[in-house]
């Protein structure tokens, strides 16, 4: 996986904050839609992602500080200029060795920007997540968080654009609470407009005690499906891809290992898909 210091952001964009919304409840985490129209010249599609330069005074002289976002829906064009959405969640954390709490700096950036405030965007730089040439390809899509982003805009580019998709797509999605089901949900379920295809299903992990910090059970969700992961792993058409909180890798790894009955086989068959280029990972 490639580092965020690796990505070049030489090429800057002026993006104008076009709407900005709360998606979760003021009980739960922040997490905001926001969307942004960019000056001409910058274009950005689904399979893509684009970042965010925020000017701070950190730690050993740096300037600014660079951070990733997904697209999180299909790119649109207004008046000669494109309209990219993205998922922001507000963030902090808590320092190993002070214990001090401190506001992650592009989270809080953007969620407190208004409508006409200016940002500056870099990209677009490529996503991993890819959709199959052939149409009888399998997709397992599994997000935490707003890891729901990059596979909002991919599930969409399929049924809208691709069309005829053949094989199956099982999207698992994990979150805190009910109220905190991205686009699954009363208030914005646009995902749940594909609950008429053939080919589509999603499934919901949540946590047994969101307001206790328990883990989301993820992988409860992925093992009570076994029988048709079993099935789609041992088809040789099959991709995974994974976005995420880092602790998600180690859910997944058990998960799969039970799935399949034992470590061994899971990374047997996790070689083959990553050899393959069948498996693809955005881990935050």
């Amino acid at each position: 996986m490639a580092h965020l210091a690796d990505f070049n952001t030489e090429k800057k964009y002026k993006a104008t904050v076009k709407k900005t919304e709360r998606l979760t409840p003021r009980d739960t985490e922040e997490v905001r839609e926001i969307q942004l129209e960019v000056e001409p010249g910058f274009e950005c599609q689904v399979d893509q992602s684009f970042g965010v330069l925020v000017r701070t005074s950190g730690e050993f002289g740096k300037t600014s500080h660079h951070r990733l976002y997904s697209v999180a829906d299909l790119p649109a064009k207004e008046n000669g200029k494109q309209l990219i959405t993205m998922l922001v969640k507000r963030c902090s954390y808590v320092d190993d060795f002070s214990g001090e709490l401190y506001q992650g700096v592009a989270s809080n950036y953007l969620c407190d920007r208004k409508p006409g405030d200016e940002v500056t965007i870099t990209g677009p730089f490529e996503l991993p997540f890819v959709v199959p040439e052939d149409k009888n390809s399998n997709l397992i899509l599994i997000g935490m968080g707003t890891g729901i982003a990059p596979f909002r805009a991919f599930v969409k580019n399929i049924y809208r654009n691709v069309k005829d998709w053949k094989g199956r797509i099982r999207l698992f999605y994990g979150a805190r609470s009910g109220l905190e089901l991205l686009y699954l949900n009363d208030k914005d379920g646009d995902l749940t407009n594909y609950y008429d295809e053939e080919t589509f299903e999603a499934f919901h992990a949540l946590s047994p005690r969101p307001h206790w910090s328990d883990p989301i059970a993820l992988d409860k969700a992925i093992e009570a499906r076994a029988a048709e992961i079993v099935e789609m792993l041992s088809q040789a058409n099959t991709h995974i891809y994974v976005a995420g909180y880092e602790k998600i890798r180690d859910m997944l790894d058990k998960a799969f290992s039970n799935i399949l009955g034992s470590k061994e086989k899971w990374e047997t068959r996790k070689a083959e898909l990553v050899a393959g280029k069948k498996w693809a990972e955005v881990i935050y």
